[in-house]
């Protein structure tokens, strides 16, 4: 765990209708309470897409020809760094506006909700958390749990 501020540069770009997408000021603040404590400074890129890009992407980097809700593309640092370069790049979001409305829809969630909570879920991804197996699932579930709870936002794992 690290104390103190983070420092935060979150560059939010909107590649899709932004009608019910929340502003850059709150994707901003999802982030900061997903990396607080865990991590000191990061830049990192949100990129809201339509379902065609979101479809793209995901048939390009994980094979499924769907468009899913959010994906994470870690970045990956050059080797061999000289001594004392320090790069806070993060990665990547890439949020599927279309596919999170549906989803907010069909479970009975606020939409601005359900975007706080994939970006919590997107930064932990971030940050090498996964969900392969049920107790790393459990592990991160909780996590964003409290983050979420931290935000004063409800359990996103309850039924409604």
């Amino acid at each position: 765990m690290t104390k103190g501020p983070i420092r935060l540069d979150v560059a939010v770009g909107y590649a899709a209708p932004r009608a019910g997408v929340p502003a850059a000021v709150s994707f901003r603040k999802w982030v900061a309470a997903a990396l607080e404590g865990r991590i000191r400074e990061a830049d990192l890129a949100i990129r809201i897409v339509d379902e065609k890009e979101g479809r793209a992407l995901n048939h390009h980097y994980r094979g499924k020809d769907y468009a899913t809700n959010v994906l994470s593309f870690p970045a990956e640092l050059p080797e061999g760094l000289p001594k004392g370069v320090r790069l806070p790049l993060l990665g990547d979001l890439v949020l599927c506006a279309p596919v999170v409305a549906r989803e907010a829809q069909e479970q009975s969630k606020p939409l601005g909700a359900h975007y706080a909570h994939l970006t919590v879920h997107g930064c932990l991804h971030l940050l090498g958390w996964d969900h392969e197996d049920a107790q790393e699932a459990e592990a991160m579930e909780q996590l964003e749990r409290e983050i979420l709870a931290g935000l004063g936002l409800p359990d996103p794992y309850l039924d409604a």
